[in-house]
């Protein structure tokens, strides 16, 4: 019960941490393209990134916060379901190129941004 507990915690941190940034991201860079999505989906490929380099190649993460990090904090924290929807709004209403380009970019910087993140956890880690 505590580990369900502590997932539920992490996933409305995540929920919130994503409502927030999303939110501040369209303020800042405008609501014409899903730059919202784009920089939760990015940020999130990134951090997790280091968090499971880390986790996984040390014991600095507890064994018992993994789970909830990974799974409750950034399964609620990035936005597939919404890059998803956000496409599909794209299409039918025409706009195929920003489609092709908010598909685009999402991967290409999201596993840019996790290749990163794994590096930046080895380099941490002291380049285990």
């Amino acid at each position: 019960m505590k580990e369900i507990l502590a997932l539920a915690f992490a996933g409305a941190l995540g929920t919130l941490s994503r409502y927030a940034l999303s939110g501040w991201s369209y303020r800042f860079l405008g609501e014409r393209f899903a730059y919202g999505t784009l920089v939760v989906n990015v940020l999130g490929c990134l951090v997790l990134g280091i968090v499971m380099q880390i986790g996984l190649s040390s014991e600095i993460i507890p064994r018992a916060w993994r789970a909830p990090i990974s799974i409750g904090f950034f399964g609620a924290f990035t936005t597939f379901s919404t890059f998803g929807y956000e496409t599909i709004r794209y299409v039918e209403d025409g706009a195929w190129s920003l489609a092709v380009l908010n598909i685009s970019a999402n991967i290409v910087l999201c596993l840019a941004a996790m290749a990163i993140g794994l590096g930046l956890g080895r380099v941490i880690l002291g380049g285990t």
